[in-house]
């Protein structure tokens, strides 16, 4: 394989997809328990941003990147 490899590049960015979302629900749960005053709104927001990015964004590229049969 060569450093050009396309299989690469999208497996990063799903990885980062994810971990960036693990990122947001960390947040967000710091804003509703009050670790930092932020709005509530703002860490429910997070928290539900995040789920998405980690359980629903990665497939939905997985699908878009597949391989034609």
């Amino acid at each position: 394989m060569s450093d050009s490899d396309p299989a690469k590049a999208r497996f990063a960015i799903i990885q980062l997809v994810r971990i960036l979302g693990v990122a947001c629900v960390v947040a967000g749960m710091a804003i509703g328990a009050r670790k930092w005053d932020l709005p509530l709104w703002l860490g429910y927001l997070l928290i539900i941003n995040g789920l998405v990015d980690v359980f629903v964004i990665p497939k939905v590229l997985a699908r878009k990147w597949r391989s034609p049969k």
